[in-house]
């Protein structure tokens, strides 16, 4: 597949956004390869963005509107990623995302490059931070401009009994749970808080029932969605410096 069978694949789908087609490098790769991968990623996006107008103008298609953000790669070169990221802003899309982090590399060391590249992003488009992550992450990732995010973790991690509250991050399969009448987050009102228990939520997982992986998904793709929208009011309201100060911490922190 190249990049403009990606673009047709992603007008079929019809999504409000189409991601190019480029190049995910391991962390840590040779200096030499990622430069000429991140030059590659380059002449494809300029091969989607004009695949994706010749799909937006047919008759038949689904999304005439859909956009297109390009991606920044570069590895965990400082000079790569800036490098990358002007030429990507010369096209003037309407948004940007950062790709190739959270694939193996110390979470300090993706703070690091968020800390440096994301000043090198336009102001007026969305900045979006793909495949990441923690809650503690996301708050971190906006401190330094992040915008957007995508990721696996909260329904996968839940899948497997992890869910997250705001006193921290509980494994629901700890024998401590057995008779917990509690929900599974007192501050939490999502439909499985409303109406299960820890212990409840617990037996159906050491049963291995599949309804317990749906509560918890239900939980942390909820938690998720709060969280967002108070770091959002947050901002609003000028106490964003608090708010990170009192949770990024805190909600990276295991509750057992």
């Amino acid at each position: 597949m190249g990049p403009e069978e990606s673009m047709q694949i992603q007008s079929n789908l019809g999504s409000t956004i189409a991601m190019a087609f480029d190049e995910c490098v391991e962390n840590p790769a040779p200096y030499e390869y990622v430069k000429k991968s991140a030059e590659m990623t380059t002449r494809w996006l300029v091969r989607c963005r004009d695949e994706l107008a010749r799909l937006n103008a047919l008759e038949a298609t689904l999304n005439k509107n859909q956009i297109l953000f390009g991606i920044n790669q570069g590895g965990v070169y400082k000079d790569l990623r800036i490098e990358h990221m002007k030429s990507i802003s010369e096209l003037d899309l309407p948004g940007y995302a950062v790709g190739g982090l959270a694939v193996g590399e110390a979470t300090e060391v993706m703070y690091e490059v968020l800390d440096y590249i994301v000043d090198e992003m336009p102001v007026n488009k969305p900045r979006y931070l793909m495949g990441v992550g923690t809650p503690s992450n996301l708050i971190e990732a906006v401190a330094r401009g992040i915008d957007m995010f995508d990721c696996v973790m909260p329904s996968r991690n839940a899948r497997h009994g992890t869910v997250y509250t705001w006193q921290g991050v509980t494994n629901l399969k700890n024998h401590r749970y057995m008779k917990d009448d509690l929900p599974l987050d007192s501050e939490c009102d999502c439909p499985t808080c409303r109406n299960f228990s820890r212990a409840y939520i617990r037996h159906l997982f050491k049963a291995e029932e599949f309804l317990s992986g749906r509560l918890a998904v239900v939980h942390n793709l909820y938690f998720y969605n709060t969280l967002m929208e108070r770091i959002r009011e947050a901002i609003d309201e000028g106490t964003f410096a608090q708010f990170r100060a009192k949770y990024s911490q805190l909600l990276s922190q295991k509750r057992e």
